[in-house]
């Protein structure tokens, strides 16, 4: 979190709060891209993940040797231009739209903005997660298509191609599949990290960084161990609240594309969010609204981290300059 002396926090500018979510996005994805891979690949698998009924991954390690030795490293980077397209957009929209709402409330009421910061914090991420996800979604369905598929039987010749081939045969509605669960998901996901992140940041650990009193009066203040600690733990609780929707997410993105999909397992055909959820838990029981919920909880753990801290420290930076 970026702060004044006195604790009013700094307002940054929109072109700014874009910058510095773009920026955070991409780094965030171009590091945490492998655990993407291995989550998306789990939460494909219809069979149980177990070595003892046939199942194709089986734990993260057996996952992670059996893409190398079968597809290659590179496999672990597939779909990663889709991806930074994705985690630029959505970085770009959520943090300006976030920081142009709180300005906006902070302006129109400070004194409820303060005594009900929290809850406004979290309907805030929660827009702001909208917005950046109606938009960036496109790019998330040719990614899981990109990665759904096995390396030794493309169906696409990267990005461009996979958006060209996929709205020709099954029309631009296809670019939206799985988005209303997605919304389910990524509002309240939002809503929770922004308020988790803020909270531990503005009254837990921001003491840390208290040696940096010697700074000049009312100069922005980077506290980077709270950010780091606060975004893990916002990464955590979000993720594990709303993951049962990013499975389901996941299934309907690959609904038209299982034909391709043989050579992992067995397949799951349905039609809408209601009918895939009844089918998982009929089929699969209800642990498996968690597949992949480990490699997924790791990479939520160390992106929220990453992307919370480089966000501040990119706004840190420039504050600093403009300070100067």
């Amino acid at each position: 979190m970026v702060q004044l002396e006195n604790d009013s926090e700094v307002k940054i500018t929109l072109f700014q709060s874009a910058f510095a979510g773009g920026a955070a996005g991409a780094v965030t994805r171009a590091l945490a891209q492998p655990l993407d891979v291995l989550k998306i690949r789990f939460q494909l698998q219809v069979e149980p993940i177990t070595d003892k009924q046939g199942s194709k991954y089986s734990s993260i390690l057996q996952a992670l040797g059996s893409i190398i030795r079968e597809e290659g490293v590179a496999t672990l980077w597939s779909g990663h231009i889709p991806a930074q397209l994705l985690s630029i957009s959505y970085g770009i929209l959520q943090f300006a739209t976030f920081e142009k709402l709180t300005d906006m409330c902070q302006s129109a009421d400070r004194q409820f903005y303060t005594n009900h910061k929290h809850w406004i914090n979290f309907c805030n991420g929660s827009i702001a997660a909208t917005v950046a996800t109606v938009a960036s979604f496109p790019f998330d369905t040719v990614r899981t298509r990109l990665i759904a598929e096995q390396k030794t039987n493309k169906v696409y010749n990267g990005f461009l191609n996979a958006l060209s081939i996929m709205i020709k045969t099954e029309g631009p509605v296809v670019l939206f599949k799985g988005l209303i669960p997605t919304l389910g998901q990524i509002a309240p996901h939002a809503g929770v990290q922004f308020a988790v992140y803020k909270l531990f940041t503005e009254h837990i650990l921001i003491h840390v960084e208290k040696f940096q009193r010697d700074s000049p009066q009312n100069a922005p203040k980077s506290s980077i161990w709270a950010n780091l600690i606060a975004g893990s733990f916002a990464g955590f609780t979000a993720k594990t609240v709303i993951y049962p929707f990013d499975v389901m997410k996941k299934r309907l993105q690959i609904q038209g594309f299982q034909q391709h999909r043989k050579s992992f397992g067995k397949q799951m055909y349905c039609n809408g969010l209601l009918h895939c959820i009844k089918l998982i838990i009929a089929e699969e029981g209800y642990l498996a609204l968690y597949k992949g919920y480990s490699p997924s909880v790791l990479k939520a753990v160390f992106v929220s981290a990453l992307h919370f801290s480089i966000y501040d420290e990119i706004k840190y930076f420039l504050l600093r300059i403009n300070h100067k």
